[in-house]
């Protein structure tokens, strides 16, 4: 199964991670940067439902002087931050880093501009590149992997196997929703991956 979640992403193929049934229990939609056209944006969109976001390798992130919000939030003091929990309800800090936009972008939340956004990181850039390349506030969320030892989320699990595959750390990520309102089963995630193709993995297998 890993083999073939690997091909599948170095191919340019989306696959489904479950993170675990004691963490979020939830199932991600997750592709690397060099697919994110815009017509897998919109997959993403429509299919998945969650928020469309980028993670990145705690390396890259730190080349790229990006910092957790969580730290720029605090750093405020203050009743801002306050606001900063020290764990969420499935028992992490959260992953979030700045949202940005491509600078060639419009409004920055099109499929295509989502696109262009991120297909931006699918190759190695300085952080004056980026400084240039890039403006925040935008529409893409980027995610900081932590240790996947340390913390085992749709981030880590998804830049782990970035690593695996021979792939940047630079990895799409799309929660998938149900119409119930929640979050969409496991038994509903593997219905819809085969109907399209797209393989589950499960995070201990990871």
């Amino acid at each position: 199964m890993l083999r073939q979640i690997l091909k599948s992403l170095r191919d340019g193929g989306c696959v489904l991670v479950h993170d675990s049934s004691g963490r979020e229990d939830e199932v991600d939609m997750v592709l690397a940067a060099h697919a994110a056209t815009p017509e897998m944006i919109r997959t993403m969109r429509k299919d998945g439902g969650g928020l469309i976001c980028l993670a990145l390798g705690g390396d890259i992130s730190k080349s790229l002087g990006i910092p957790f919000m969580a730290d720029m939030l605090e750093s405020f003091g203050g009743k801002i931050g306050r606001m900063v929990p020290k764990k969420t309800a499935y028992g992490d800090r959260p992953a979030f880093s700045i949202p940005v936009n491509h600078r060639d972008t419009f409004t920055g939340i099109t499929d295509k501009d989502r696109s262009k956004t991120i297909m931006g990181f699918a190759d190695r850039m300085s952080a004056g590149e980026f400084q240039k390349r890039y403006y925040a506030p935008g529409h893409v969320h980027l995610l900081i992997a932590s240790d996947i030892s340390q913390r085992r989320g749709h981030t880590e699990l998804s830049c782990e196997l970035a690593k695996r595959a021979g792939l940047p750390e630079a990895m799409v990520l799309c929660e998938m929703m149900s119409d119930d309102g929640g979050a969409l089963s496991v038994e509903e995630a593997k219905r819809y991956g085969n109907r399209m193709g797209f393989p589950l993995i499960d995070g201990a297998s990871i």
